[in-house]
C-alpha cells in the first residue's frame, strides 16, 4: 500500500531528489519557491511505501486564459515499474485537480522516449499534448574528464571559437545578484526580436534567479570583450548536473566568440563544484534544419555530449469540454511557431 501525504521539511525533499538518479532542479525545493514567489499554488507530496519515502511529486497549478491545469515538471520521482507506485500517481493528480477545479493534468516525466513509457502512459490514460512542458530534446556532456578530452569531444569549429575567444581577449564575469538580470531582461528581449521566440518576464526571471540563489544554485555568467556585452547566461547547479537554462546574445555577439568562452567557464564551474553532468537543455532535431531554434543548437551541439530525448509531455484530460477548447488553440499555436 502506498500512502500519500504532504512533505513540508525542505531537507526530507532536497535529500531524496538529490539522490534520485536522473532528477534536475525542475524537482527542487526552490523550483517550487519560485512558482510560489510568481503566486502559483504549488504541493509538495512525498508517496511513503512502508513508512519509508519512496518517491515525491512536486505539483503547480498553472492559470491561463483558457483553462487552469496542473503541471508535473520532470516527475513524479517514482519506480515506474512499481505498479502501486503509478496507480497512487494517477489518483493524487486526479484529486488535486478535481479539488483544484484544473481541466487536466500536464506531465513531463523524467523518463526516455521509448516504447515502454509511451505505452505505460498510453494505458494509465494520457494522451499527447500538443505542447511542451519543458526540454524534452536535450544534450548532456559526461564531465568526469580531463580538459583535453571535453575539447576533444567538441566540433572542430567548436575548438576553433573557443581557442579564438581566449586570444582576443574575451573575458567572463559572474554574478550571483538577481539585480544583475535586469540586463539580461533586455538582452534577452534583443534575442527575442532576432529569433522570433516570446521572451520570459522581468519577474519571472529575477524570482527564479533568486529563489535559487539562496542556496548558491545559479550563477550569471556574463562574456565581454573590452566592456561591451557579446552574450549571457543564466546556468542552475543542482544535484549531480549543472544546466544551461538561459543564454542570450547582443548583435555584437554575433560578431566576436563570447559564447563559446562563456560556455567553457560555465562548464568548468560545474568540474569546480563536482558535478557529474552538464545538461545544455533544449536542442532542435538534427533533421530539423528550419526549426526556429537550429541556429542556437548548432552552437549547442558543437561542444558534442549525448543526445537525451525525454518522453514528450502527456495529458490526463479532467474536464473533456474546457480542455477540448485548450488543446485546439495550443495545437495551432505549435503549427504558427513551427514547434
Amino acid at each position: 500500500m502506498v500512502e500519500v501525504k504532504a512533505i513540508g521539511d525542505k531537507q526530507v525533499w532536497e535529500n531524496y531528489v538529490t539522490d534520485f538518479v536522473g532528477a534536475n532542479f525542475l524537482q527542487s525545493w526552490n523550483w517550487g519557491e519560485f512558482h510560489q514567489a510568481l503566486g502559483h499554488q504549488i504541493n509538495r507530496m512525498g508517496f511513503y511505501k512502508g513508512g519509508k519515502l519512496a518517491g515525491v511529486m512536486l505539483t503547480i497549478v498553472e492559470s491561463g486564459r483558457r483553462a487552469k491545469y496542473l503541471t508535473v515538471p520532470a516527475g513524479p520521482l517514482i519506480d515506474w515499474q512499481d505498479g502501486t507506485m503509478r496507480q497512487a500517481f494517477v489518483k493524487e493528480i486526479r484529486r488535486q485537480a478535481q479539488e483544484l477545479d484544473c481541466s487536466f493534468v500536464r506531465v513531463r516525466p523524467q523518463v526516455l522516449d521509448i516504447p515502454e513509457y509511451q505505452n505505460l502512459f498510453s494505458e494509465l490514460g494520457f494522451k499527447v499534448a500538443p505542447m511542451h512542458l519543458h526540454a524534452q530534446l536535450t544534450l548532456k556532456l559526461h564531465l568526469i574528464k580531463n580538459d583535453e578530452e571535453l575539447m576533444a569531444q567538441m566540433r572542430k569549429a567548436t575548438r576553433y571559437e573557443l581557442k579564438q575567444a581566449m586570444k582576443m581577449g574575451i573575458v567572463v564575469e559572474k554574478s550571483t545578484s538577481a539585480d544583475d538580470l535586469d540586463a539580461f531582461y533586455d538582452l534577452q528581449t534583443q534575442t527575442a526580436h532576432r529569433q522570433a521566440f516570446v521572451p520570459f518576464s522581468r519577474k519571472y526571471l529575477k524570482e527564479q534567479f533568486r529563489a535559487f540563489a539562496e542556496d548558491n544554485q545559479v550563477i550569471l555568467f556574463t562574456a565581454k570583450l573590452q566592456n561591451q556585452v557579446l552574450a549571457q547566461a543564466m546556468v542552475i547547479f543542482y544535484g549531480q548536473e549543472a544546466d544551461y537554462h538561459y543564454g542570450a546574445s547582443s548583435s555584437e555577439g554575433r560578431r566576436y566568440p563570447g559564447a563559446y568562452l562563456l560556455m567553457w567557464e560555465a562548464l568548468q564551474e560545474a568540474k569546480r563544484r563536482r558535478l557529474k553532468y552538464y545538461d545544455l537543455w533544449g536542442v532542435a532535431p538534427d533533421n530539423n534544419p528550419n526549426h526556429r531554434f537550429a541556429g542556437v543548437s548548432l552552437f549547442k551541439r558543437g561542444f558534442g555530449g549525448q543526445v537525451v530525448e525525454y518522453l514528450p509531455a502527456r495529458d490526463l484530460v479532467i474536464s473533456w469540454p474546457r480542455y477540448a477548447v485548450n488543446w485546439l488553440v495550443e495545437e495551432i499555436r505549435r503549427r504558427v511557431r513551427g514547434l
